[in-house]
């Protein structure tokens, strides 16, 4: 077994070629952060559906801390150069995972596979096509579901959700199975837990994104129920996804319009107070005067952030590139 953060890297030399960056090379990225039960029948089924298509492949698999890599697959690693395993030194998260894997790949086409059946092997090159014929992302929509209505309710709830911050209509963002141009991956401005979201960063950035309805695993029906601290950090999540998707370069129109009305119904209590202290009322012990102040208070310190985020945005402008080019004539 190899240290932890090291790439286990083949020993023996088999009949296969060497696997060579480019000529239509399939990289194959499975972050694996959750569980390692199928993992080695997930490998094989998915490799017999990209050798029906004759195309080159590998398959770079990551593994957080805390899980270990199965003895059979490291052994099918040491055996030939279409696997590679990478372990991280503790948890980092399926986004870190994501981003490693993106960068130690070589192929300039990206096959991203959760650890663990979501849909049919043999319904993939569909997917595959899908970029290979202009598109730059192809999303796997698992269609029909199989899956428990309770899963169905959750999943509807989720991209409602999305739709209601973001204005784009997605069935099933949360599939970890996605193929994607080796461009679109490298510029996908992925940390934190944002993979969820990759889809819709990937139209954030100009791209054109695709979903393909591929069938559903039979293994993938199990029902899902989280703690509700997962729920309250998804929803953390969405909002995290809205203010980056609507506010990285303006944040003054956020926090500017938060605080404009804090600020606004503060004042307003304010004046009303100060009317009825003319006319002769009392207004020192009333909570009204403390909740006024407060609000004023709040609302000129949100404006003030939204400033402090301007200025920010105003010095790093030169070196950072907000827009990109489609095509050129």
């Amino acid at each position: 077994m190899s240290r932890p953060g090291t790439l286990i890297e083949p020993k023996t030399v088999s009949a296969e070629p060497l696997i060579q960056p480019g000529d239509g090379l399939i990289s194959v990225v499975i972050p694996v952060v959750e569980r390692a039960d199928e993992l080695v029948n997930v490998y094989r089924s998915f490799a017999q559906a990209l050798d029906a298509r004759g195309q080159p492949y590998e398959f770079l698999l990551v593994f957080d801390g805390r899980i270990t890599p199965p003895a059979e697959l490291v052994m099918l690693a040491r055996q030939t150069s279409r696997v590679r395993i990478l372990r991280f030194a503790r948890e980092f998260g399926e986004t870190a995972a994501l981003r490693l894997g993106i960068e130690k790949s070589r192929g300039d086409l990206i096959l991203t596979l959760p650890a663990y059946f979501q849909v049919r092997a043999e319904g993939i090159g569909a997917l595959l096509d899908t970029v290979e014929n202009g598109a730059d992302m192809a999303v796997a929509h698992r269609s029909p579901r199989l899956d428990s209505w309770l899963n169905r309710m959750q999943s509807r709830a989720f991209h409602r959700i999305l739709k209601g911050v973001s204005g784009q209509q997605f069935h099933d963002m949360a599939c970890g199975v996605r193929a994607m141009r080796r461009t679109v991956a490298e510029t996908l401005p992925l940390y934190g837990d944002l993979h969820r979201f990759i889809p819709a960063l990937a139209i954030r950035e100009g791209y054109r994104v695709e979903e393909v309805a591929l069938a559903q695993h039979p293994s993938d029906t199990r029902t899902r129920i989280y703690r509700p601290g997962v729920y309250v950090r998804r929803l953390l999540d969405v909002a995290a996804f809205f203010f980056l998707a609507k506010f990285t370069e303006k944040p003054l129109r956020f926090f500017g319009l938060v605080g404009s009305a804090f600020f606004g119904f503060g004042a307003l209590i304010c004046l009303i107070l100060l009317i009825q202290r003319v006319e002769g009322q009392g207004i020192a012990n009333r909570p009204a005067l403390l909740l006024a102040v407060l609000l004023v208070a709040l609302g000129v310190q949100l404006i003030g952030l939204g400033l402090v985020g301007e200025i920010i945005v105003h010095l790093r402008a030169p070196h950072r590139r907000a827009y990109r080019v489609r095509e050129r004539t």
